[in-house]
């Protein structure tokens, strides 16, 4: 997903968890647009408390809906998409060093909001992070 896509969405008031699994969600026949941004409306801004990364957390769900178990007893789904899992958290720690959010951007959520808007991040960093996680999810749905 190219950069300028990532920030009309943000223009359109999505945040990164959305717009992370409603497009790898709709690539991948997982689920509709609709249901994706729903499902991940509350996750932006490490979930307005710098925690894990909405982008992260968007690639998660995707994640999940394509590896996830859903049965009692499928300790073989879980393990596949417990591996997915940690496979994704590598490949997007190498490039920003962590999972959470308040690293990856050096502010705190949701104290530092004004500086963070100042700042520029979220039509400068932000974008980035979340094409990175776009990246590292489809490296492990492909693999």
């Amino acid at each position: 997903m190219k950069k300028e896509q990532i920030l009309k969405q943000f223009s359109q008031g999505f945040d990164c968890s959305q717009v992370v699994l409603a497009y790898l969600s709709e690539k991948h026949n997982l689920t509709n647009q609709q249901t994706a941004r729903k499902m991940s409306a509350c996750f932006g801004g490490g979930m307005w408390g710098g925690n894990v990364c909405g982008a992260v957390t968007g690639a998660y769900m995707t994640l999940g809906l394509k590896y996830g178990h859903s049965t009692p007893g499928a300790a073989q789904e879980k393990q596949q998409a417990i591996g997915k899992i940690v496979q994704f958290n590598t490949l997007f720690e190498e490039k920003h060093g962590s999972t959470l959010c308040r690293k990856i951007v050096g502010y705190k959520f949701p104290e530092d909001m004004e500086q963070i808007l100042a700042s520029g991040l979220l039509t400068t960093r932000c974008p980035q992070i979340v094409a990175d996680a776009i990246e590292a999810a489809e490296k492990c749905i492909i693999e």
